[in-house]
């Protein structure tokens, strides 16, 4: 498409990044980049997971990070799903967050862990109705032979919800990504973007400036 080259990347005001003066654990770096993407545009809690099947082959899809702490990173995921199933077989995954109306994109790589039957139950119980009955409707990423299954089916977890308001489906878990690597890139118009690395060692974090 010859309108690919045209549209803009980034606005025209971009924030700096000295990186001298960034904090020493990656955690709070990300957080202060998070209110500030939060306090300027929409959905800053969305972010890209990325993980890889029993055959090597990658796969990805957005998700909502649900906290974050010196731990690491959390979201929620039922363990039936290909994502859970994939976690499963290999918990190595990735973690990218891209906020462009700052010129900003958050890389994590980690490992990513289910909480137990406690986490996953309190934050099942969190949620929005909607999402509730989303997740007991089951059958994520099968194949739907006839679009009325698919409203038969939310009618019956609706009717469950609303009569169990304490429901929670066993498969429903919370994570955690420990990372061992997180990188945080900031666009600059004259090209010269700023890239910072921690790696972990330890319990100590290395941090490297990057070449764009």
């Amino acid at each position: 498409m010859s309108t690919l080259r045209g549209w803009p990347s980034f606005p025209p005001d971009l924030p700096g990044f000295d990186v001298d003066s960034a904090p020493e654990q990656p955690v709070d770096l990300f957080l202060v980049w998070l209110s500030d993407a939060g306090e300027t545009g929409l959905a800053p809690h969305a972010m890209t997971l990325s993980t890889v099947d029993e055959d090597g082959l990658p796969d990805a899809r957005v998700v909502i990070l649900k906290d974050v702490d010196e731990m690491g990173w959390y979201f929620a995921t039922s363990a039936e799903s290909p994502k859970g199933k994939q976690l499963a077989h290999n918990a190595h995954a990735a973690l990218t967050f891209f906020w462009p109306h700052r010129g900003r994109q958050v890389r994590i790589r980690g490992t990513a862990r289910p909480l137990g039957e406690d986490a996953g139950a309190a934050d099942f119980l969190a949620r929005p109705d909607a999402s509730k009955v989303e997740t007991a409707v089951g059958h994520q990423s099968e194949v739907l032979a006839d679009a009325s299954d698919l409203r038969t089916a939310v009618e019956a977890a609706e009717r469950l919800i609303a009569e169990k308001p304490g429901f929670v489906p066993p498969s429903w878990m919370r994570y955690l990504l420990a990372a061992d690597l997180v990188e945080f890139w900031q666009a600059r118009h004259d090209r010269e973007h700023v890239r910072l690395r921690f790696t972990r060692e330890g319990l100590r974090w290395r941090r490297d400036q990057l070449w764009p």
